[in-house]
């Protein structure tokens, strides 16, 4: 079945699951590289992915791990 129009084709990759996803396998965030680039995923989702950079994933984990984003978070809670 050819793919949908404007849907890219993609050669098989090896995902890989976030260590602190434990062992349910529900809200995992996989990363796996793609040529010179990062695919991410989440599991619950694993038909759509996002293409990045490696420099581009740094930086947003370095904000991610400095607490810059909890509130996006923080205002799904309330």
């Amino acid at each position: 079945m050819p793919a949908p129009l404007g849907a890219t084709v993609l050669r098989p990759v090896r995902w890989q699951r976030s260590s602190y996803s434990g062992g349910g396998g529900e809200n995992c965030v996989e990363l796996a590289r793609c040529g010179a680039g990062v695919l991410l995923r989440e599991s619950d989702a694993p038909r759509s992915a996002v293409l990045t950079s490696a420099a581009r994933l740094a930086a947003l984990l370095g904000e991610v791990k400095a607490g810059r984003l909890d509130r996006l978070t923080a205002a799904r809670r309330e």
